[in-house]
């Protein structure tokens, strides 16, 4: 990353407009976006105003490197910027919406006024009519209580009430009916979800009783990880489709490779690692203030708050210095990569995961600093050493020029050319590169795709399957981005392909749609796994 104040960053060297200036792109620093709640911001008028031009291939890693190598860096004069977003907005554009958002504030007061009134003459009317047939049934001699009468309101009624009532505790600007009929449409009907665990997801926190198959998996773990010497090989198996909450932490460290199979030996070696990682903080740790470790730690120190910010868990002071010493050490302890953004992420399964060994509760608002010390200890050198395992087998990933990230894109687009043609050339007819939006997905393994509580379940199935995060990856990549084929192809330009890969709609996700996407990049390895000419053209 280039600090010279005098070379221009990348994106002030030409006059072209600056691709997705007026947009909000939540890729990198926060959770998917649904696209159908913001169908107005996306498609209403970026379109017809921004069309961008065709951006200039980078025809290598190294060139697109280096085009883009300072977009991180700090200028004085960062603010010409906001100054070329401003310049491109159309102020007939601005003006024509804020005219339509009073316009239809409007229609929904008057709307909402004569809904009461409604209301109002309906109940009334029907006060009356239950009167007339409480006089008629006493001239017949029946005996009708006005409880009765009153005790099963029509269907109608019921609905118009529900219907006002819905207004209760809202804020005045409510989107308009057809614009809520249209989401209720598109959305599913399902409990707002919290960021780290889903309350219908049967191996996370805070779910009701376990259901009968449920507890029967749970006892399977416990008779394989209850012998004299684990049976990796039916852990594993067992491990595939997916992991119980209560014995997930004991089976990660045992098929990352951090604990032995040996339960003799678990306690002592579980002693001499953590020692050995905290005499790493003891002998390193001071040097961040170093001049040549000042630059990583710096990098470091402004990724932590970006990691997982609408998460409370990962905003606490001492959960971000946690993260800071694990960054540090392991970037100290391997220089050949060092530090490269995107490598905090992969810390924050495996942390949620070593939390839940010692508390009961949710796990998203869990105040850290009412652990006791020696846990807290134990959370951190678990999670180093076993995200050290993990990046052992993908480092190639995070050396220079990233090669592994290279051959894994490439592979991708070879893939994804046989399984599904029509996708494929949708992108290439747009000019889509895959390295504009995979690299992503190959250098921070879908986090900043999925929420965390699907991370968490596709991690149970890559710590089971044979180099799972190397190889089996690139099959789950394959199968997500097919998986969004008919968005792909109604998207009829760069910009809109472009937003829809960066912010797939994924934060309703949970168990369910992780096991089809498994299933589904399962058979594309069995397929194509050991038979690599059968998608090389």
């Amino acid at each position: 990353m280039s600090n010279d104040g005098s070379k221009k960053q990348f994106w002030k060297r030409n006059s072209a407009k600056v691709p997705g200036s007026i947009q909000h792109v939540y890729g990198a620093q926060h959770p998917p976006f649904d696209p159908l709640l913001h169908v107005n911001l996306v498609k209403g008028g970026s379109k017809a105003q921004m069309t961008p031009g065709k951006p200039k291939k980078a025809t290598t890693f190294q060139e697109f490197e280096s085009i883009t190598s300072d977009a991180w860096d700090v200028g004085d004069d960062d603010d010409e910027l906001l100054a070329m977003a401003a310049r491109n907005l159309n102020i007939e554009v601005v003006m024509e919406t804020a005219n339509k958002v009073i316009e239809n504030h409007s229609k929904l007061q008057e709307r909402q006024q004569k809904q009461e009134r409604r209301v109002e003459g309906e109940e009334e009317d029907e006060s009356e009519e239950n009167l007339q047939q409480v006089e008629e049934d006493e001239e017949e001699g029946e005996e009708t209580s006005p409880a009765s009468v009153h005790s099963e309101p029509s269907p109608d009624s019921r609905m118009v009430k529900s219907l006002s009532e819905a207004y209760i505790g809202l804020s005045k600007e409510v989107p308009s009916e057809k614009s809520s009929l249209q989401r209720q449409r598109s959305l599913p009907q399902r409990p707002v979800i919290p960021l780290v665990a889903r309350m219908a997801d049967q191996n996370t926190s805070g779910t009701p009783a376990m259901t009968e198959r449920e507890a029967s998996r749970l006892d399977k773990f416990r008779q394989v990880l209850a012998g004299p010497n684990t049976d990796l090989e039916e852990l594993r198996k067992l491990s595939w489709s997916g992991i119980p909450r209560q014995v997930r932490p004991i089976t990660w460290k045992l098929l990352s490779g951090y604990l032995p199979a040996n339960v003799e030996r678990r306690a002592s070696t579980l002693q001499r690692k953590r020692q050995e990682y905290f005499g790493f903080i003891e002998q390193y740790y001071d040097s961040r203030n170093d001049e040549h470790h000042q630059d990583t730690y710096r990098q470091i120190h402004i990724d932590i708050p970006r990691t997982n910010p609408l998460i409370p868990l990962f905003q606490q002071p001492s959960v971000q210095e946690i993260f800071e010493r694990i960054l540090f050490i392991w970037a100290i302890r391997h220089p050949a990569s060092g530090y490269v953004q995107g490598i905090n992420d992969l810390v924050t399964p495996f942390f949620v995961v070593f939390v839940f060994e010692y508390i009961e509760e949710e796990v998203e608002n869990f105040d850290v600093s009412s652990l006791q010390e020696d846990a807290l200890r134990n959370i951190e050198a678990d999670s180093f050493w076993c995200m050290s395992k993990l990046l052992d087998g993908i480092q190639d990933n995070y050396t220079f020029a990233q090669p592994g990230i290279q051959r894994k894109v490439q592979a991708l687009e070879e893939l994804v050319s046989r399984i599904d043609e029509s996708v494929h050339r949708h992108m290439q007819k747009y000019e889509v590169e895959y390295l504009q939006f995979a690299f992503r997905w190959m250098n921070n393994l879908l986090m900043r795709e999925l929420p965390l509580r699907c991370t968490i379940r596709l991690w149970d199935t890559y710590q089971a399957e044979p180099e799972g995060f190397s190889h089996f990856h690139l099959y789950v990549c394959a199968a997500f981005l097919v998986r969004w084929r008919k968005e792909i192809l109604e998207e009829k330009d760069f910009q809109g392909l472009m937003i829809l890969l960066q912010n797939l709609p994924t934060m309703h996700w949970g168990n369910e749609e992780i096991s089809v996407l498994l299933a589904e990049a399962y058979r594309l390895k069995f397929a194509f796994a050991d038979a690599p000419n059968h998608y090389k053209r």
